[in-house]
């Protein structure tokens, strides 16, 4: 038993154990200053915690009137964090912290069998040091838990070729058809990269790839449409509303909102009661760091609230966005923006109280708000930023800064590194279409790569947090590409094992030692440029990113990779010094991605929209996220005492100003107007009904958001209107988070129908 785990222990690599420690520091320290993350899904946490009947819809409030705008599956992971944890600021992101640490370890599963320890080693470093992939891990949005099934089904499909398990190629599938019930339509983006490993690495016959890739695609169907149907199959009388979809379907929500609109652009509108979701990186949805300056509404300033006087003024935005690509205008991350409106729903944020930055620790000072308003039109909103400042439309914006300072630090390495990967894979007496292993490894990755990276170049309608999509295939492509580039100098390739790694086509021919050696001479110089090339491109790129907070470091990066470079080239002939070479070039490309990955968790960031950079770091430390107003302490007790046995807490327009409520009483609350208040969720007809039944008594309205409603235009005309002083005097409860717009002000009315 002991030698068992002395040899467990020696064959343990400890490189992997100090990564995983360094990925559980980086996502899990300070998420207790987490808030309340994304309000949004919390306030669903909170519900579903209360009803298997919200657990299995992921109802938005406990008396399951309407769900969220995603399926429940990661929701079921947080709400069981909270079951086993209680309900804190750390449980409700817990499971995100674990996936994320869990899609670390597979990226170095996946990786080791074809290219060894260091390519896995360095694919799990530069996943933990993606800057958008420790941000996401720190919040309890899905995407997360949406990488950790795609990576997870990745590996079953290697293993079920490895091991020449078919019915493990169905289980692949299957996960990927869990993912589609996390976020729906984007787990399907690794789709084509799966399909063709499929068919280029396993050995079976043409006939048989074939019958087992139909049954693997109809284990997909069922594991995508089993939750679906299921609830499209319910009636929609003893169902929630399906949020964010036209027509109450799930179906109709993959395939609408969550499908098509990311591709052509939103055409339902996000309100305005959401500009920037309130992340601490005050530049990240209007003006991201280094994105487009916002066009600021010429009457779009922000007045202080006014005491227990509803502070519902602010003048009309003009609605436009500036144009123009990331790093326009030179605009400094936070630069004070006044929000804008939605021209389709006519909301506004109401007034909201500056709170000063606590420090310069570095980067440029934000300034007091930083957030740029949807002000666009429906559609369309990719090609010039969009509402949440994705960049231009086009090949290269994956590169731009608005996305880029948050994914691609790596980018330039990855691509030239499956070109030196591959390169040291070719033989001139292979065909073309015969692929050894390690070929059909790169092709995988690269299969994953391209569709993602073509689909948010083109796309219109998206978060930059979505680009946590791109990070594993750009971390594996890079760390194969220098592994390669080391084992190549080492000469640590023997004909033998190439024999055992080629197809078996290759093994039938004839390769003489002379031939071998000619290649590797070859094939070593084109290593030496093309890995020189990768060093000076990426550092680079990244001086162009860290240019717009330190100006100095971008010299710094410039003059290193220079260096580096030469150092490569200039030993091409000399004894290769493996430890020398890769820690010039692993600090060099790593020291400015890993500050910025660091900076979500100095700061204990934990956002709605997730980002990272230097200006969390010059913020408050006071956690901000959607819907993240203060709740009004006084209004709870006066609708506890009046409400008797009504349903419902409140109704009103949206998610924002439900959620704060939701999640500090553990009451329902009514949003007719679901996640952006734009939702038909319910007819007058309907809502009359429920008035005269007593289970909905107040409306409270904040802004006059949803002016043309017919419900808000009813309640304006029939309700009474409470006395402010009854139920508004400033104590408020602001759960560690910043004032958020019309929450703890607003207008109450009292309901009924004679």
């Amino acid at each position: 038993m002991k030698q068992k785990m002395r040899e467990k222990i020696k064959k343990l690599d400890y490189w992997l154990v100090a990564i995983l420690i360094l990925a559980a520091f980086l996502y899990g320290w300070n998420i207790w200053k987490a808030g309340y993350a994304n309000q949004f899904y919390t306030a669903a946490i909170v519900s579903m915690s209360k009803s298997w009947k919200a657990f299995w819809y992921g109802s938005f409030d406990p008396a399951n009137f309407i769900t969220v705008d995603k399926p429940p599956v990661a929701l079921w992971f947080m709400v069981i964090c909270v079951k086993i944890f209680g309900f804190h600021s750390w449980s409700i992101v817990l499971s995100s912290v674990l996936f994320g640490i869990g899609s670390v370890f597979l990226m170095y599963k996946l990786i080791k069998p074809y290219f060894g320890r260091l390519a896995a080693n360095l694919g799990a470093l530069f996943m933990t040091l993606t800057p958008i992939v420790v941000a996401n891990s720190r919040t309890n949005n899905m995407d997360a838990t949406l990488v950790f099934f795609l990576l997870l089904a990745g590996y079953v499909l290697h293993k079920a070729i490895k091991k020449h398990k078919p019915l493990l190629v169905l289980g692949s599938f299957a996960l990927i058809g869990v993912a589609f019930n996390i976020k729906m339509l984007q787990a399907f983006m690794v789709l084509p990269a799966m399909y063709f490993f499929y068919f280029i690495a396993s050995k079976q016959n043409w006939k048989k790839k074939s019958l087992w890739t139909i049954a693997a695609t109809a284990s997909l169907a069922v594991f995508t449409l089993a939750w679906p149907l299921a609830v499209d199959s319910t009636s929609k009388s003893s169902r929630p509303y399906i949020g964010s979809s036209t027509k109450n379907s799930v179906l109709d929500l993959a395939f609408g909102y969550n499908g098509t609109e990311r591709l052509l652009g939103q055409s339902t509108g996000t309100g305005g009661a959401f500009p920037g979701m309130n992340s601490k990186n005050k530049g990240k949805a209007g003006n991201m760091p280094g994105g487009n300056k916002p066009s600021q509404s010429k009457n779009g300033n922000m007045k202080k609230p006014s005491g227990t006087k509803p502070s519902g003024s602010m003048k009309k935005p003009s609605g436009q966005m500036g144009q123009g690509g990331p790093g326009a205008g030179k605009q400094r991350p936070g630069q004070n923006q006044a929000p804008t409106n939605s021209t389709k729903t006519n909301q506004a944020t109401n007034s909201m109280k500056m709170k000063k930055p606590s420090g310069k620790m570095g980067g440029k000072k934000p300034g007091k708000m930083g957030q740029g308003g949807p002000g666009g039109k429906g559609g369309g909103q990719g090609a010039g930023g969009g509402i949440f400042n994705v960049g231009n439309a086009g090949p290269f914006r994956i590169f731009q800064t608005a996305l880029g300072q948050q994914v691609s630090w790596l980018l330039p390495l990855s691509l030239i590194g499956f070109v030196i990967a591959y390169f040291n894979e070719w033989r001139k007496k292979r065909k073309w279409f015969k692929f050894n292993k390690r070929q059909t490894h790169l092709l995988y990755w690269l299969g994953w790569l391209v569709p993602v990276y073509g689909f948010f170049s083109m796309a219109q309608f998206f978060h930059p947090y979505y680009m946590i999509m791109i990070a594993p295939p750009t971390a594996a492509l890079a760390a194969i590409g220098i592994a390669s580039f080391v084992e190549n100098k080492t000469k640590k390739k023997k004909q033998e094992e190439l024999a055992e790694l080629d197809s078996a086509v290759e093994k039938e021919s004839s390769v003489d030692a002379t031939t071998v050696e000619k290649e590797a001479k070859f094939a070593s110089k084109v290593n030496t440029y093309l890995m020189a090339f990768a060093v000076i491109a990426t550092a680079g790129l990244q001086a162009w990113y860290v240019n717009e907070y330190y100006p100095w470091a971008t010299y710094l990066l410039i003059i290193a990779g220079l260096a580096v470079a030469a150092y490569i080239v200039l030993s091409a002939n000399k004894k290769f010094n493996k430890k020398a070479s890769l820690s010039a070039i692993l600090v060099t490309l790593l020291f400015a991605p890993g500050f910025w990955s660091l900076t979500p968790t100095l700061s204990g960031e934990s956002a709605a929209v997730p980002t990272t950079g230097p200006s969390l770091l010059s913020s408050t430390n006071v956690n901000d996220s959607f819907g993240s107003g203060s709740v009004n302490n006084k209004l709870i007790s006066y609708l506890e005492k009046h409400n008797g046995n009504a349903t419902y807490l409140f109704a009103t327009m949206d998610s924002n100003t439900a959620a704060p409520y939701i999640i500090k009483t553990g009451k329902a609350v009514m949003t007719i107007g679901g996640y952006n208040g734009t939702d038909n969720a319910i007819s007058l007809k309907k809502f009359k009904q429920l008035v005269k039944a007593g289970k909905v008594k107040y409306f409270y309205l904040t802004n006059d958001n949803g002016n043309n409603n017919a419900i808000v235009k009813w309640v304006k005309k029939y309700g009474t209107k409470v006395s402010t002083g009854k139920y508004n005097n400033n104590s408020t409860s602001s759960h560690s988070m910043g004032a958020g717009p019309g929450n703890s002000n607003g207008t109450l009315y009292k309901l009924s129908v004679n």
